[in-house]
């Protein structure tokens, strides 16, 4: 006698819900451009890239929030030197539901989808 077991239904997984990051920019890219990228845009967020192409993070205003002086630092700091979120991201093939408690844990509202290389793919949010 042989069983099989069959599944009746998938569950959801990141790639399934991602979309595709609209802005990204790269973590060489000055705090006071940074700023400038997001005011013009009208989003919340940004993904940044290393010279890799490589996902370095998701920048937010929130992140900006201490530069909006705009002094002498925002014209010479790049993005890579200040606190933005950063690893571990999300991947296409992790469930849905893991990705959405780590999300939780983290407080984060987006979080980036990356290949196995560490290239972002897309954008998570729930």
């Amino acid at each position: 006698m042989t069983i099989t077991l069959e599944r009746t239904e998938t569950a959801a997984t990141v790639g399934d819900l991602m979309k595709c990051p609209e802005l990204q920019i790269s973590d060489d890219v000055m705090v006071d451009m940074a700023m400038d990228v997001l005011q013009s845009s009208g989003t919340d967020h940004l993904l940044v890239r290393d010279d890799d192409g490589r996902c370095a993070g998701l920048l937010t205003r929130l992140h900006l929030a201490p530069f909006q002086a705009r002094s002498w630092y925002t014209e010479r700091t790049p993005v890579r030197d200040i606190v933005l979120d950063r690893a571990p991201y999300a991947t296409a093939d992790m469930l849905a539901d893991a990705a959405a408690a780590a999300m939780r844990a983290r407080g984060l509202d987006v979080w980036p989808v990356v290949d196995h290389d560490g290239h972002a793919i897309g954008l998570l949010s729930f």
